[in-house]
């Protein structure tokens, strides 16, 4: 098949290489002649284990393209893809369409036969039914289909995610389209993926449901970690126990940092803010956002507990700064309030993460960014393990930390506190 899929940030790169590498011929555009021409080289603008590969090995043979030249994308695909950003408003906790209702406007200059115009970009509920009144000011519904396919892509694993889906939801009451689409994904079906055919509204609002229950869960356990710090239990145990029990499921119960990312803070905000349009109060979800919001300040009271109130002059080490690992994305990172906190509080900061530099650190004269792991915890006073990257999972502190009163700070559980009071590691974790 023949698809378009317009903007080339990290939903539409992905599924754009994907689809391609499933055998469609795809055009993946974006207004940015400088992202453009670094794709065409291979040069890929976002960190994704395996992306790059697939970049250059579909571009080469001829069935992944790049332009800037939205018009003529457009005219030679049967299928196009919206994929833009909807950040949320600067103003507002409304998701921000704008670059969505823009490029609708662009589309509807651009088809003279029969196409199929698919959100992909995160929206909230209706945004189907506003492309779809924007295209026929000037179209006839003949010549086009809007539908919503919602993405459910998590950074670091977007290329698995993608090629072997739970579900493939296609928001559509139109039967033509709804063919053509599930022959499209018919290599994930064919793999086990279920595809479920619902209305335009409901697949754009199993989007935002899904990602406030997955942000819930997170929350919820580490509410309970909190608990667990002060009734001296494992947190672990707890998440092992409740995860076993298939109604619930063990996956996002494990405790930490607070969520943060491109989909979970923008996209709760956003179903809140929908949800007042019809005077629904979504209670929980607004204590998430509230608990989330907390979640930096208690880290970092017990980053003060930990060095006993002595924070001033302490050497500090993060470990990962991004807000998951396997993504270079500092998007509501905890570590941009952690960081500027403990260096107002006369600190010294150092870090080593695997994507490197961060630009939101340069400003602050005390923090700095170390080459390796070696340099990084050597001196350090304190050692906090903020992602859980896989470079962080098997250090030998022993060996490597020459200053032997530093401190761990375990934020995602990666060792064992049995193993690390064996060696004789002042070591903390999280809800433990």
């Amino acid at each position: 098949m023949k698809l378009c899929m317009i903007g080339t940030g990290y939903v539409g790169l992905v599924s754009g290489v994907c689809f391609s590498d499933f055998g469609n011929d795809v055009i993946c555009v974006d207004r940015d002649l400088n992202k453009i021409k670094n794709l065409k080289k291979g040069i890929i603008p976002i960190y994704e284990p395996g992306l790059e590969e697939l970049v250059i090995k579909n571009y080469k043979n001829g069935r992944l393209k790049f332009s800037t030249d939205l018009k003529m994308s457009v005219s030679r695909s049967d299928i196009i893809f919206i994929c833009v950003g909807t950040p949320t408003k600067k103003k507002s906790n409304a998701a921000d369409l704008s670059q969505v209702y823009n490029v609708a406007k662009e589309i509807r200059n651009s088809i003279s036969k029969f196409k199929i115009i698919i959100t992909k970009s995160t929206v909230p509920v209706m945004t189907g039914d506003e492309i779809e009144k924007i295209i026929s000011q000037k179209k006839t519904k003949k010549l086009f289909s809007v539908v919503s396919n919602p993405e459910f892509l998590r950074e670091g694993e977007a290329i698995r995610d993608f090629s072997y889906p739970d579900r493939v939801v296609i928001g559509t009451a139109d039967r033509r389209a709804n063919q053509i689409l599930k022959n499209l994904y018919s290599p994930l079906i064919s793999k086990g993926a279920k595809y479920i055919n619902t209305s335009r509204r409901a697949a754009e609002l199993i989007k935002y449901a899904s990602n406030a229950f997955l942000a819930t869960k997170i929350t919820f356990i580490n509410e309970i970690a909190n608990l667990c710090e002060k009734i001296n239990v494992n947190v672990e145990d707890i998440s092992i126990g409740m995860g076993l029990d298939k109604r619930i499921g063990g996956r996002f119960l494990r405790a930490g940092p607070a969520y943060g990312g491109s989909c979970f803070p923008k996209d709760t905000k956003a179903i809140i803010t929908t949800a007042n349009q019809y005077d629904i109060n979504l209670s929980v979800i607004k204590s998430v956002i509230k608990s989330n919001k907390n979640r930096s300040s208690i880290l970092l009271k017990r980053v003060s507990e930990i060095l006993k109130g002595k924070i001033k002059n302490k050497k500090i080490c993060f470990l990962g700064v991004t807000f998951k690992a396997n993504t270079d994305d500092m998007r509501d990172s905890s570590t941009l309030l952690m960081i500027p906190s403990l260096i107002k509080k006369g600190a010294k900061v150092n870090y080593y993460d695997p994507t490197g530099l961060k630009r939101e650190f340069v400003k602050y004269k005390n923090v700095i960014c170390s080459k390796d792991i070696k340099s990084a915890i050597a001196e350090s006073d304190l050692i906090i393990i903020h992602t859980e990257w896989n470079d962080f999972k098997s250090i030998n502190f022993k060996l490597l930390v020459k200053n032997k009163k530093s401190i761990i700070f375990d934020m995602r559980n990666i060792y064992s506190s049995i193993k690390m009071k064996k060696l004789n590691i002042n070591y903390f974790g999280v809800g433990r």
